[in-house]
């Protein structure tokens, strides 16, 4: 089956679209109150690879009924007055969940181009459950 639009055709226009900080940008909001960083990576994936340190998990498939105040899944911690940075392992899924979360009208949200992969690389902090 040909698909009308490729994955990484979606992922190109999200990006075309959405506020992106690159990895080493990133990485100075580690400790801004005014920021939350999410990782939207599945729980295996954390605990597997690690995480940001502080990060917020909010699974992929719940990000947009959590940021919806009407959803009987919200999550207070959207509703704060911050800077939202989402961030998946390479920067996909983050792109799509951003683009998402702006056409419900969340407009403050962003993402890590490159995901944790990018972070890592660019010297970022993780750790691993205890």
């Amino acid at each position: 089956m040909k698909l009308k639009k490729s994955v990484a055709q979606l992922v190109e226009e999200a990006r075309q679209g959405i506020e992106e900080f690159e990895a080493a940008d990133a990485i100075k909001l580690i400790d801004d109150p005014n920021v939350v960083i999410v990782d939207i990576r599945d729980i295996r994936e954390r605990e597997r690879f690690g995480f940001i340190p502080g990060s917020y998990h909010c699974p992929r498939g719940m990000a947009e009924f959590w940021v919806d105040p009407d959803s009987p899944y919200y999550k207070e911690i959207f509703a704060e007055d911050k800077k939202f940075v989402f961030h998946c392992a390479s920067g996909w899924r983050s792109a799509l969940t951003v683009a998402a979360l702006e056409n419900m009208g969340f407009d403050k949200a962003a993402h890590i181009k490159g995901g944790l992969t990018a972070w890592e690389k660019a010297g970022g902090p993780t750790e691993k459950p205890k």
